[in-house]
């Protein structure tokens, strides 16, 4: 076990309200990652995409840093801007 997940264990433990919201919170932190990670990996700027999605770029960058309550029509978007196809997986 890493260092990081240690730590995060501890805490959890010791603090209920870093527990409660630290789920939430680390899998909206995911999603911006992974989004982030698809951009970059289709070779395209957060300028390129928010053209390509008729917005701005801090609304791009929005997302990829704080994807919380991101709808589903957004992330399908998103994907098909970077022409990706979205995938959801209930696990």
């Amino acid at each position: 076990m890493s260092d990081v997940k240690k730590y995060i264990k501890k805490r959890k433990a010791k603090d209920p309200e870093f527990a409660k919201d630290f789920d939430s919170g680390y899998e909206q932190f995911k999603i911006g990652v992974m989004l982030k990670q698809a951009r970059e990996s289709a070779g395209i700027t957060q300028e390129e995409l928010a053209h390509r999605l008729r917005t701005k770029k801090t609304a791009i960058s929005r997302i990829e840093n704080h994807a919380e309550d991101i709808k589903l029509s957004t992330l399908e978007k998103f994907a098909h801007a970077l022409g990706k196809h979205l995938k959801l997986e209930v696990a």
